[in-house]
């Protein structure tokens, strides 16, 4: 290849849920000086993906588009895949993948055609990438990259994780914001989790500075809402199963001081969530100090102490009621997330599991049902998917008609079934 520099676009299927990690990655990509002769696109539909790339190729850029995806959105990904490249009538793309799935299933990744996967932690990796393909380099040989030989698979080891602090939280210059991520990685490991085994099982904490300085970018940006990305909030500032309330307080405190005076802080909410354990008459107190939401997710998962055993939750069944009740006296309505047909349930198990979610729902709970999917890279990955029998449905169906219960169980049956019919033996 040439040496010499040329224009390069990355295109971004940004649609949900890749968008997401999109959001951030853009964000990298925008940040390093190195990489200012690369233009972003955002494409929010395959049809107008489509037309990007052509547009892009027709103007003589060398063409990145790039996925992200979770194990449920893997098929309409790959469909969208093999629709574009139908149709780009010839034309040079590079198309990429990354995320979860293309981490934990890459030859499978691979093998539906996308042409280079992102292996573990994108960020140093799509910098990288593309700094190659800048200058004419072979972006195959990218550290934190795979791809096929001869239909063999080639590594060239895992993407290197990074420091919160180092990159930015959202892509400015794009004017594309999400949630501030706070802490990346999780020491519970929890067996049906992708999150600890994506991004190890330790916790990375952004710091309070840098968090107070994107939570007023989002205010300059008149956007008055805070939210945060973390595995379980109360671990903030923290290493191990402990709560550091003075630092989730500090947090908080800076946080609501920099989008003074319209700011409004969504914590221990959607789109992260409280371990049970965690949840104490202190730490509601310091919420309702600081926050504006009014209700709290808080991880049950199952009404089984053996199951919660066998799926490592680290905590038990009396845990989850107490949360939920404190929660209800402290002022929050407690949405508490259950996973059902997680692998090993016995009737016994199941009806343990509708029972607390009945009387969870009689103490003024929310209950957010879930159809357990065997996620690759997961020590379940294996597993059966989570199958719903017609008792079951019938009593989920009667907290849902009370209003109870809500989410997305039925499609999940579907998705997880699907993931089970595409998996492949593992890679030896």
């Amino acid at each position: 290849m040439s040496q010499t520099p040329r224009k390069v676009s990355l295109v971004l299927s940004f649609q949900y849920p890749g968008k997401y990690a999109f959001t951030v990655l853009a964000g990298a990509v925008e940040a390093d000086p190195a990489l200012a002769d690369v233009s972003l696109h955002f494409p929010r539909s395959r049809e107008a993906l489509l037309d990007t790339l052509r547009q892009r190729v027709d103007a003589g850029d060398t063409v990145v588009a790039a996925w992200s995806f979770y194990s449920a959105s893997f098929g309409p990904s790959v469909e969208e895949l093999t629709w574009v490249r139908e149709r780009l009538e010839g034309r040079d793309v590079l198309c990429i993948a990354g995320g979860v799935h293309a981490t934990a299933e890459t030859l499978q990744t691979l093998q539906a055609g996308f042409d280079l996967v992102a292996v573990g932690e994108g960020e140093h990796t799509l910098r990288a990438l593309l700094a190659r393909v800048l200058k004419g380099e072979d972006p195959r040989a990218t550290h934190g990259t795979a791809h096929l030989k001869d239909g063999k698979l080639v590594q060239h080891g895992h993407g290197e994780g990074v420091r919160l602090d180092d990159f930015p939280a959202f892509a400015v210059k794009h004017v594309k914001y999400g949630a501030i991520e706070i802490t990346r990685g999780c020491i519970y490991a929890c067996r049906f989790c992708q999150t600890p085994f994506m991004s190890k099982a330790r916790f990375r904490h952004r710091t309070i500075p840098n968090i107070a300085h994107w939570a007023r970018e989002l205010l300059r940006m008149g956007r008055r809402d805070v939210r945060f990305i973390t595995p379980t909030s109360l671990s903030y500032g923290t290493a191990d199963e402990t709560v550091n309330l003075a630092a989730v307080e500090e947090l908080l405190a800076a946080v609501k001081e920099a989008t003074a005076p319209d700011g409004r802080i969504f914590y221990g909410t959607f789109p992260s969530e409280v371990r049970p354990e965690h949840v104490t008459p202190e730490a509601l107190a310091l919420l309702k100090r600081y926050v504006a939401n009014d209700n709290l997710i808080i991880g049950g998962q199952s009404g089984s102490e053996r199951i919660l055993q066998a799926t490592r939750r680290g905590h038990d069944v009396e845990t989850v009621v107490r949360a939920a009740r404190l929660a209800v006296e402290g002022g929050f309505v407690p949405n508490v997330d259950f996973i059902l047909g997680l692998p090993g349930e016995e009737p016994s198990d199941v009806e343990a599991t509708l029972d607390l979610m009945q009387r969870l729902s009689d103490l003024g709970a929310r209950v957010h049902g879930h159809t357990f999917m065997p996620l690759p890279g997961t020590p379940y990955r294996d597993a059966a998917p989570g199958r719903l029998d017609a008792r079951t449905r019938q009593r989920l169906d009667f907290l849902a008609s009370q209003g109870r219960l809500y989410g997305h169980w039925r499609a999940q049956g579907v998705l997880a079934e699907a993931i089970a019919a595409r998996r492949q033996p593992r890679a030896r």
